[in-house]
């Protein structure tokens, strides 16, 4: 990875912004980048991520948005050009991921650019930009082996992913799981799973190429939802007793609901990384509950970003993890809206956008 150039005499950057619920993002040249706080540190960014999350806020799923204009974005991986007053987790010259995790460090909160007079905000952490102002928290150095475009993923689906699986529900030997929803999170969840002697894994999406790669990475089976019954088949595959554990990655109440009920009675345990619409709700047998099943959340797979993700990083390169399956479509930070609808649509598994060209790596 070598840098070609220094930017750290711009003033303005280019970025996507969201002026409207419902609407395309916009992409302009001319952000003035506000002067660093206490805590806050300067990064060029050198990919970034696309997750459901920002899909929701662009669709207004998240209810009213009181901060528009506003930038979005949450996972990256990118250089450190200035830290603020206070900062000592990274230093100018670091390679560093970005990600919405809070971690060691200050935090610092968001920010305002300006864009021809008028506020911009940001929250602690965006990434649909050449630079970004993100707080020291927010950011981990990117682990020695891993190129910036894989770890990406690495600040979002990876961390949820896997410590959903190491934190959440630390599986005994020879359990059973079902996945729903074989995004970045539910793909990383079935990673692990893999290298955890997992027993018996069964992945369960629509989309067919999806369900292909969860066989390929190591899913003793696959189910179509859109084509059969789910919990009918799990049932069916276990012997009418449902999985040891289930997690959900889809962002659907229904599939949380399904991946509830695929857990058996006293014991099984179903965990949530997803978020449906602000307002949505869940329906459960309660008869279920006192029969021994159990349903939690989980934020972020419970990581501590900067104990996990170095672990996480030292499993992977051990192992020959396949994070790199997560990856499919790099896009231009102009064709941003074409990354979204091709995730919204699931015709890409995690979007990536290439931004600053300054980069080299």
């Amino acid at each position: 990875m070598v840098r070609r150039s220094v930017l750290a005499t711009m003033k303005s950057t280019r970025a996507a912004v969201l002026f409207e619920t419902n609407k395309q993002l916009k992409v302009v040249n001319n952000l003035l980048i506000p002067k660093l706080k206490f805590g806050q540190v300067l990064v060029e960014n050198a990919y970034s991520g696309v997750c459901h999350s920002q899909v929701m806020e662009i669709n207004g799923a998240r209810g009213i948005d009181n901060y528009l204009p506003h930038l979005l974005g949450h996972e990256a991986t990118g250089v450190v050009k200035k830290i603020g007053e206070g900062v000592k987790k990274v230093k100018v010259g670091d390679w560093v991921i970005s990600g919405w995790i809070k971690g060691k460090g200050i935090d610092a909160g968001g920010t305002q650019y300006k864009l021809d007079g008028v506020n911009v905000n940001a929250g602690a952490v965006t990434t649909f930009s050449d630079l970004s102002v993100v707080s020291e928290n927010r950011l981990v150095k990117l682990p020695k082996g891993i190129p910036p475009r894989l770890g990406v993923v690495f600040g979002c689906a990876v961390p949820t992913g896997s410590g959903i699986f190491m934190n959440d529900l630390k599986m005994p030997i020879n359990s059973s799981i079902a996945i729903f929803g074989m995004g970045g999170i539910g793909l990383s969840s079935l990673i692990m799973s893999c290298i955890s002697r997992t027993n018996f894994i069964i992945c369960i999406d629509t989309n067919p190429d999806k369900l292909q790669l969860s066989k390929e990475i190591g899913a003793n089976e696959v189910i179509d939802a859109s084509k059969e019954n789910p919990i009918y088949k799990i049932k069916k595959l276990t012997d009418n007793l449902g999985v040891n554990f289930a997690i959900e990655a889809a962002g659907k109440t229904a599939t949380i609901e399904m991946a509830f009920q695929s857990v058996k009675k006293f014991g099984g345990l179903c965990v949530f990384a997803s978020h449906p619409p602000e307002g949505s709700k869940i329906s459960l047998d309660p008869f279920e509950l006192i029969s021994g099943k159990q349903i939690r959340g989980s934020w972020g797979g419970g990581v501590l970003p900067d104990i996990d993700i170095p672990k996480i990083a030292g499993l992977h390169k051990k192992n020959k993890l396949p994070y790199h399956l997560l990856l499919d479509k790099t896009y231009e930070l102009e064709d941003i809206n074409l990354a979204i609808s091709d995730l919204e649509k699931g015709n890409t598994r995690r979007p990536i956008i290439k931004l600053s060209k300054n980069l080299d790596c």
